[in-house]
């Protein structure tokens, strides 16, 4: 069956009006930072929204006219009417997992058409990825991840070993059942040797045959649409999921995500080359939380349990409820550093409203030496005690301001320490998980 390339189809270019030029944004912490609030916000002024890493493990919450959405593998400038978004050649597609993200979003008025491109060289991860996700977790027991078990690892070790399975095979029916069957049997062979049942190949390969269906008229080459997106003067805004020390390279490995979660997968996973990046934006809470194992030296089950005990900070993808802890500027400081991060938006300032006195950690201490930066070992790093500095809280509600001005003094003075702590300059200020509840400086 031949295929209408999907680009030919989408509507005529036109350079945006506002320029922004190409940003990436970025977490500065463990993920969950609220980049998808951030990346709504930002929105207004690029043309063109580009999902570069990751899969559906990862989730973002937007509030938009008044209502709630968690998108978990499309770019959140799918709400946005006129905006182009990407799913790019970096991101692990579940396609399942894709196919109802969109009839969800349909349901609910979202239109998800032309404005929904995906790249033909994205990997796919499959039912065995998942099969396998459960089974290695399982049999690590105390050491485990912490994964989701949505199958991110097991796709991202197959693109790496070059026998995953991509989106340009859903585009040719007959090819792509063959290649799923032989998958499944090398896949079913190893799922034994772990002790774990084998899958069948019915019903299996007939849901994802249906789920090509819909997802045929999307693929592209999406490497080429970009850079013919660019040429037009179309600005684009770079969304990555996760957050820095999720990285594969960079993070508290093993305690650690399947992608590069960095300012440099968003070049990587969209195949737009560096020089072509004008600005990298961090995304941090005022507070730090993560999701899953590994350390956190500023861990506090006071805050944590203040902030659960407010309806906060529970997973979008999962419902786990997160670790949380005082805010680390060390983490901060070395994540600007390998992000090239010059901008700050601090999101969550309202999580600390009614907190008297509230500590940063500015510093640690680890076998009698103070570090700036954290170390690369994950067994170091969970040894590390903070060394912290105390800050007076504002004790009043933050969520109606809407001019940095009208925010309380101690509240003003602790966000511009906490930029002058991780070195970039603060751009924005989130007090809420509406769009008009945003402060840009």
């Amino acid at each position: 069956m031949k295929i209408t390339p999907f680009a030919a189809r989408v509507p005529r270019l036109r350079p945006d009006p506002i320029i922004m030029a190409n940003t990436i944004l970025v977490g500065a912490q463990w993920g969950d930072e609220g980049k998808g609030k951030i990346i709504d916000f930002l929105t207004d002024e690029a043309g063109v929204v580009v999902r570069t890493q990751g899969g559906n493990n990862a989730g973002h919450t937007i509030v938009h006219g008044n209502k709630k959405f968690v998108l978990h593998l499309i770019p959140s400038g799918i709400l946005r009417r006129g905006k182009i978004c990407v799913i790019g050649n970096g991101v692990v597609v579940d396609p399942l997992a894709l196919v109802t993200e969109i009839t969800g979003l349909r349901k609910k008025g979202v239109p998800v058409g032309a404005n929904l491109l995906l790249s033909d060289s994205a990997h796919l991860v499959m039912p065995w990825h998942r099969a396998l996700d459960e089974a290695r977790e399982q049999r690590k027991g105390r050491n485990k991840i912490g994964t989701t078990k949505r199958g991110i690892g097991p796709a991202y070790g197959d693109k790496a070993a070059r026998t995953g399975l991509r989106t340009g095979d859903l585009l040719d029916a007959v090819s792509f059942a063959a290649k799923f069957k032989a998958r499944l049997r090398e896949s079913n062979a190893v799922l034994r040797s772990l002790g774990a049942k084998p899958l069948p190949l019915q019903p299996a390969l007939r849901h994802y045959l249906a789920a090509a269906k819909v997802l045929r008229p999307h693929i592209t080459n999406t490497v080429v649409w970009l850079h013919d997106a660019m040429a037009r003067g179309r600005n684009m805004l770079f969304e990555g999921a996760q957050g820095t020390y999720l990285d594969l390279d960079h993070g508290t490995y093993p305690f650690v995500t399947s992608s590069n979660t960095t300012a440099g997968g968003a070049c990587t996973g969209s195949g737009v080359p560096p020089h072509r990046m004008d600005r990298v934006i961090g995304v941090m809470k005022a507070y730090t939380t993560r999701v899953g194992e590994g350390p956190f030296p500023t861990e506090d089950d006071t805050i944590g349990e203040m902030l659960h005990g407010m309806g906060r900070e529970f997973g979008a993808t999962t419902g786990r409820a997160r670790r949380c802890g005082w805010f680390d500027a060390v983490a901060t400081r070395y994540a600007a550093m390998i992000n090239g991060i010059d901008e700050l938006a601090i999101t969550n300032l309202d999580g600390l409203d009614r907190v008297p006195r509230i500590k940063v950690c500015t510093a640690y201490r680890l076998d009698g030496k103070t570090l700036k930066h954290p170390p690369t070992d994950a067994d170091s790093w969970a040894r590390c005690r903070p060394v912290y500095r105390t800050f007076r809280g504002w004790m009043q509600d933050t969520s109606k301001a809407r001019r940095f001005a009208q925010l309380p003094p101690a509240a003003r003075t602790y966000v511009k320490a906490l930029a002058g702590l991780t070195g970039a300059k603060l751009r924005i200020v989130s007090i809420g998980a509406g769009h008009d509840e945003t402060i840009r400086l």
